[in-house]
C-alpha cells in the first residue's frame, strides 16, 4: 500500500470547507484558532493570498460581527486558494474589505 503525497491545496481545501459547515456553531476563539491553524498551513505552503486572507480572518473572528466577517472570508477562500501574485492577495483582501464596508 502506498500512501499519497501531501497535497497542501486539498488539505487547506478540506479545513476551509469544513469550517464554513461548522463556523455557526463555533466560539469567535474556536473560529480564531481554526483560521489561525489555516494561517499557518497555508503561509508553509506558500499561499501567499489565503495566508492574508485567514490572517484578517483570525483577526476579525475576536470583534463584534464575527459571523458576517468569517463568512464574508470563507467566501473569498476559493480565489485566495487559487491567487498566485501578490496583485491577487490584494484584489482577494479588497473584496473582502468592500463587503464588510
Amino acid at each position: 500500500m502506498t500512501d499519497s503525497p501531501y497535497d497542501p491545496s486539498r488539505d487547506l481545501q478540506r479545513r476551509l470547507q469544513e469550517l464554513k459547515s461548522r463556523a455557526e456553531r463555533l466560539s469567535p476563539l474556536d473560529i480564531h484558532a481554526r483560521m489561525d491553524a489555516i494561517r499557518s498551513a497555508a503561509d508553509r505552503a506558500g499561499f501567499d493570498a489565503l495566508e492574508g486572507l485567514a490572517h484578517l480572518s483570525a483577526q476579525l473572528a475576536l470583534l463584534p460581527g464575527c459571523r458576517v466577517a468569517t463568512g464574508a472570508c470563507l467566501d473569498h477562500a476559493g480565489d485566495a486558494l487559487a491567487a498566485r501574485t501578490a496583485a491577487e492577495r490584494q484584489a482577494v483582501l479588497a473584496a473582502v474589505a468592500a463587503r464588510l464596508h
